[in-house]
């Protein structure tokens, strides 16, 4: 089967027109060629399609991915197929009796091949080895998703129609819909067979455009694809609940303990400090995981409602199907990201309450050391004032005997006694030494 891409104007006259002289941005046709880098495939009814999906377990975005190069390097290799660009992150060509297409997205790689015919029996297991088991087994990575689709004419009669589905599918499971303003029905039980596929059966109306088939086909491999990558997040989602619940407690019991005194600032601050650690660890841990998931629940939204799914025979539709089982875990997803934001903020606003209370403590404190360091520098004061009192005192008595054995000889023949003498100098030595001892201090002050 090949994948018909005819050339766009391929019916227009070659325009001469000569291109402006302005200068295109450098990126320009890449943007431009970014819009068609991964058309459909084109299909005709009856055909098969086997699909895979393969991704790294632990930091998918950030893999090798030259080792996908690689994998399908190997494929090719098997087929003696041509090589991609070095830099493709796409590619479509012939492998065998089928058309493979690879791309390659931000956290997997897809691999799609197309075959004509049917097997006599549906989904028949052997349709895969197309993709053969050792080859599977080296890939970079773990397979995620594995899809077989079976593509038949609709028959008239669509009672024949409804009793394959019913054999082929669960019926509790069965989602089934007209789509594509009638073109086709398609039909699915979400549910992996022994082989470990998911299966989807699509019935085409005679003159269906091989290109709607094609779309048809591939909306329904990533309505598969983007769903089980979204349901990565409900598992991380439950991972992460657990762990909330258990630091819930205690995140409420230091918030209640705020307005109590029973315990110190300090320490409530410290321990509530290490819960806001690790829930900004949490958030870390899965914010990716969480907004991924949400990109996807949309793709997966719009590719289903781009079917344009009619009710056949009042089975439930895919979106019913979806509604039903699939919101709920997107739900229970949005849940744990929101009650993560919550606790983060909560423990934010605490910590900050505890560090207004501590500041206001240590404030308190402050104020009465300063208050004590008051009292002490002028208790200080006052003593260093006695003790200037009392200086002055001592350097005067010194001061005065000093004095009088100097100034004895000068008085003896003017008739003053030693005790007049004394009585004289003493208010002038005293009046001295004080003037000193002042002039001592204002300098140092």
């Amino acid at each position: 089967m090949e994948m018909k891409r005819s050339p766009p104007y391929s019916n227009a006259k070659p325009d001469r027109t000569p291109m402006p002289s302005i200068s295109d941005h450098p990126l320009r046709y890449a943007l431009v060629n970014e819009l068609h880098a991964r058309p459909f495939p084109s299909l005709e009814a009856p055909c098969h399609a086997v699909y895979v999906a393969i991704k790294e377990p632990v930091e998918a975005a950030n893999r090798d991915r030259a080792l996908d190069r690689a994998h399908l390097l190997a494929l090719l290799d098997r087929n003696g197929s041509s090589h991609p660009q070095p830099d493709a992150t796409h590619f479509s060509g012939p492998i065998g009796r089928a058309d493979l297409k690879w791309e390659s997205h931000t956290e997997f790689v897809t691999y799609s091949a197309f075959v004509k015919g049917i097997s006599d029996r549906p989904f028949d297991p052997s349709e895969a080895e197309v993709f053969p088991e050792d080859w599977l087994a080296g890939a970079p990575g773990k397979r995620v998703c594995s899809v077989l689709i079976r593509v038949e004419i609709l028959p008239e009669d669509e009672s024949g129609m409804i009793d394959k589905l019913e054999d082929w599918f669960v019926p509790e499971s069965l989602a089934v819909s007209r789509v594509v303003d009638g073109a086709a029905v398609v039909a699915g039980d979400f549910r992996i067979d022994p082989a470990g596929h998911m299966r989807f059966a699509v019935f085409v109306r005679p003159g269906t455009g091989e290109r709607r088939i094609g779309r048809i086909v591939q909306r329904l491999c990533e309505i598969e694809t983007y769903r089980s990558m979204s349901m990565l997040g409900l598992m991380r989602a439950r991972q992460l609940t657990t762990r909330l619940n258990a630091l819930d407690p205690q995140l409420s019991g230091l918030v209640s303990a705020l307005d109590t005194s029973e315990r110190s600032p300090e320490a409530a601050l410290h321990e509530l400090l290490t819960i806001s650690s690790e829930l900004e660890s949490l958030a870390v841990q899965y914010t990716f995981r969480f907004g991924a998931t949400a990109a996807y629940e949309a793709i997966v939204n719009q590719r289903i409602e781009v079917l344009r799914e009619q009710r056949l025979q009042g089975r439930q539709t895919f979106g019913e199907f979806m509604m039903r089982r699939y919101d709920p875990a997107m739900r229970t997803v949005k849940s744990a990201e929101a009650r993560l934001r919550s606790m983060a903020e909560r423990a934010q606003r605490a910590a900050e309450l505890l560090r207004t209370r501590v500041d206001v403590e240590r404030s308190a404190q402050n104020q009465k050391l300063l208050e004590s360091m008051d009292r002490r520098a002028d208790l200080q004061l006052r003593l260093q004032r006695t003790v200037e009192g009392l200086s002055t005192v001592a350097i005067s008595y010194y001061a005065v005997n000093l004095a009088a054995y100097a100034l004895e000889p000068l008085a003896h023949p003017l008739h003053i006694s030693h005790g007049v003498l004394m009585a004289l100098l003493t208010p002038v030595v005293l009046f001295g030494v004080w003037l000193m001892v002042r002039r001592i201090r204002n300098h140092f002050d």
